[in-house]
């Protein structure tokens, strides 16, 4: 049988147990399983799965830690017809619900150790292997007899995109097996190849990994460490497990591709057998693609993927030996070369039109690869996916990502879309990354005030032993670039924020710290500030702590001397006698700071509040809260005192509205402090 006439995504793997069953098919640690042990446990656990009602078109979560029994419940779920919904058992709590909740999973597969937690996030059974080994090792080891048909959905994979909403990305058998036959002929896989699997199992490139491996019969080695999540893995430990393996293909994100050279370089190390190295999930400049070439040597091949989970992982590549030329400034160029055969690349503007070769327009995908939507999010999927012009049998999917295609015919990444500011912070970032002391940067555009545009800021990571500071890193953006053109602010990190996924957290970025020199005078335009080893933002109003400090004591002063005039006599001590008058004019003047408290906070609050990441209408309701929270007490208390106490009506009022008010601005302001910031996945 041919891969052409496989249909499903387990039958690839079915047909290598027939062909080759005492082939090695997974090695972790010192776990390992023949292809034909591999295929047996998943057909009695496919069994089991089948008796609790689990089919096709619906989702089965797979929670289990790393190991052969992780790809034992994979495959299991899809021969009992399942989707399986990949599920990080550590992951935060948030986002173990969230995706409980949205895919409503017929069951969880996973570990006694994880079931208190994921019961806890589900009313769904939990299945657990190890406690039900014996049970499970009675069951039949032939498969059960199951129809899949190739539109069935074989997998959902969970993501927060550029919209900032958590959603499950539906990919059917036929989108990975379109993916699986492009890999198979870029990447020239056989069965004696030994594949590298380190993604976290949440991720879409775990899936890539195993199908790469099971569907050609070669041997998949997990690492039992997840260099991604665990900051206490050593990069030594990964290049053991690379030449103790002899791994001979591995994809790897670009964050952990740099710490793993980092080790390697200064030590003089190889990768042993590694015959190809995949390099993905983040912008992978040319220069560093060049310079891990010249040091591997010709023998390595080092290709730049680009995709989305979408669109089944991956949709284009670049292997810089097919440059004709190097470029003149390869630390300004990102190419993600060519599509996957199948797959098709669109360059699109704004109103869907195709733009010129050259120009900049968002990266649009269609092919076989790409799935059939978002699962309960019928809105988004309207607004991603949509019919290709060109072929009507095939969907389009937008990326929210931009890209040129440059004259000799390779598709260049340029950034994501930032709106008007794109353009800016695409040539900020690219002559940073020039700068001699810099070794990683980013660029995004940060919400500081919910009433102004957001602002433009470059964050700026120092090569070991280095220490550039703001002003130097400004200084050389203003030789290159116009005013117009320069960042509101420089702010170097000791590191730049990452998700889980090892991407760039931009939710996750600081803001830059208030700016503290006076403007320029006769300047326009945008303009960089900040002292020396810092950076602040230009703004209409110098948010330094002098200025909270000034407007907190004029309000104050301005709220207790206009106190007489709105509520005449409400202050009025001459009949209270010592030391109770002085105790209550402390009072009054408590109450009036909480004023002028609560003024500042509502003119000067907005960039701490946007430091969360919430929506911006939250955002402005809580700072309304803050607010009232902070300056209620000085007309509330003033109201009581100016009442006539047997006015029960009043009084009434008084103390239903000032309440409910406060019982509301405390509601919001948990909601903001509980809400989730949106995170970006692969």
């Amino acid at each position: 049988m041919t891969t052409a006439q496989v249909h499903t995504v387990h039958g690839l793997f079915e047909e290598q147990a027939r062909r080759t069953p005492g082939a090695q098919a997974v090695v972790c640690g010192a776990e390992q399983l023949t292809y034909g042990e591999l295929d047996a446990r998943a057909n009695r656990l496919a069994h089991r799965l089948v008796a609790l009602g689990l089919g096709p078109e619906r989702p089965a979560a797979v929670a289990l830690g790393r190991g052969p029994e992780l790809l034992t419940a994979v495959l299991a779920v899809l021969k009992a017809g399942g989707a399986y919904v990949p599920l990080e058992p550590t992951g935060p709590d948030a986002v173990i619900r969230h995706v409980l909740a949205d895919a409503d999973p017929v069951v969880v597969v996973s570990d006694e150790v994880h079931r208190v937690r994921l019961a806890d996030a589900t009313a769904r059974p939990v299945l657990c292997l190890d406690t039900e080994a014996d049970a499970l090792a009675a069951l039949p080891s032939t498969a059960p007899d199951v129809r899949v048909r190739d539109a069935d959905v074989a997998c959902v994979f969970y993501t927060s995109g550029s919209t900032g909403v958590s959603k499950g990305a539906q990919i059917e058998h036929r989108n990975l097996l379109h993916a699986y036959r492009g890999w198979q002929e870029v990447y020239r896989l056989t069965d004696a190849d030994r594949i590298l699997q380190t993604a976290t199992l949440e991720f879409d490139v775990f899936t890539a990994d195993w199908l790469r491996a099971l569907g050609t019969g070669a041997t998949l080695v997990m690492a039992r460490r997840n260099f991604t999540l665990d900051r206490t893995a050593e990069l030594r430990e990964l290049h053991e497990l690379v030449i103790g393996e002899r791994i001979t293909v591995m994809e790897v994100n670009v964050h952990l591709l740099r710490r793993l050279f980092a080790h390697l370089q200064p030590l003089g190390l190889e990768l042993g057998s590694v015959r190809l190295l995949s390099v993905g999930a983040e912008k992978w400049y040319l220069d560093e693609q060049l310079r891990i070439q010249r040091y591997l040597g010709p023998d390595v091949r080092h290709i730049n993927v680009y995709g989305v989970a979408e669109a089944a992982v991956d949709s284009t590549y670049f292997d810089p030996a097919t440059l004709a030329d190097p470029p003149e400034h390869p630390e300004r160029l990102s190419l993600i070369g060519v599509p996957f055969p199948g797959n098709r690349v669109h360059l699109l503007d704004p109103q869907g039109v195709p733009v010129a070769p050259g120009e900049c327009g968002e990266i649009c995908l269609s092919g076989p690869g790409v799935g059939r939507g978002y699962l309960n999010q019928p809105k988004l999927t309207a607004e991603r996916f949509f019919a290709d012009p060109a072929r009507p049998d095939l969907r389009l999917y937008r990326t929210g990502d931009l890209g040129r295609l440059r004259p000799d015919g390779i598709l260049e990444f340029v950034s994501r879309d930032l709106g008007p500011e794109t353009a800016a912070a695409v040539r900020v970032e690219t002559l940073l990354r020039g700068h001699p002391d810099v070794r990683e940067c980013a660029v995004a555009t940060v919400d500081l005030e919910p009433a102004r545009e957001p602002a433009l800021v470059a964050y700026v990571v120092a090569d070991p032993g280095r220490a550039p500071d703001a002003w130097a890193l400004r200084s050389h953006l203003a030789e290159r670039l116009p005013a117009d053109a320069l960042p509101d602010a420089v702010v170097p990190l000791p590191g730049l924020p990452r998700t889980r996924a090892g991407k760039l957290d931009r939710a996750a970025l600081p803001l830059p710290a208030p700016r503290t020199e006076p403007a320029p005078s006769g300047k326009s335009g945008r303009q960089p500030s900040g002292g020396k080893g810092a950076a602040g933002v230009w703004a209409d109003g110098d948010n330094t702590p002098g200025v909270w400090a000034g407007l907190v004591v004029l309000f104050t002063v301005l709220a207790r001397l206009s106190t007489s005039t709105f509520w005449p006599g409400s202050t009025d001590l001459r009949l209270v006698p010592q030391p109770w008058a002085t105790v209550f004019q402390l009072l009054y003047w408590a109450e009036s700071l909480g004023a002028g408290l609560g003024l500042a906070f509502l003119l000067l609050g907005g960039p701490a509040l946007a430091r969360f990441g919430r929506p911006r209408g939250l955002t402005v309701l809580t700072r309304l809260a803050v607010f009232w929270l902070l300056a209620s007490w000085w007309p509330q208390d003033n109201f009581y005192r100016t009442t006539d106490p047997r006015n029960w009506s009043t009084q009434g009022t008084l103390v239903v509205l000032f309440n409910i008010a406060l019982i509301a601005s405390a509601a919001v302001v948990v909601r903001f402090l509980v809400r989730q910031a949106p995170r970006p996945g692969r």
